[in-house]
């Protein structure tokens, strides 16, 4: 079951995202980039009270995906990339992205604190960043 709504344009548009995003890292890396994107539109906290759609979370700006705003978010979606996407959208989580927010890839180690969130864990180049739970309780639920 969904935890958040999407048609089947939404669903294409966050597999675009993820693949964009996190081709290199593999499925697991793309699945847990496709954890964030879900989390910022349960979120209704921070950066994100706003966002309630996987358009307007693919696409925010400021302080939205680097694919979208470089100029890398051009490749269609593979059938391959849509199953993950699916798969994210019915709720699947994926450590150290399970309540994550934000993620980044340092030239070096993961810092402790991002934008005053803290480090969830590394996975392959990107470290995940999560807020507390009592600022964004939805994302943890």
């Amino acid at each position: 079951m969904a935890v958040i709504q999407a048609t089947e344009d939404d669903v294409k548009l966050l597999a675009r995202l993820m693949r964009a995003e996190a081709e290199g890292e593999g499925e697991l890396g793309m699945l847990m980039v496709g954890n964030v994107g879900v989390n910022r539109v349960r979120g209704e906290c921070l950066d994100f009270v706003n966002i309630r759609t996987i358009p307007q979370m693919v696409f925010q700006n400021p302080g939205g995906f680097e694919a979208t705003q470089k100029g890398y978010f051009y490749q269609r979606a593979r059938e391959s990339d849509i199953r993950l996407a699916r798969r994210v959208i019915n709720g699947e989580r994926f450590r150290p992205a399970t309540n994550a927010l934000w993620f980044f890839r340092p030239e070096g180690d993961c810092p402790s604190q991002w934008y005053g969130q803290y480090n969830s864990g590394r996975y392959k180049n990107h470290c995940f960043f999560a807020p507390i739970e009592s600022d964004c309780p939805t994302v943890f639920d």
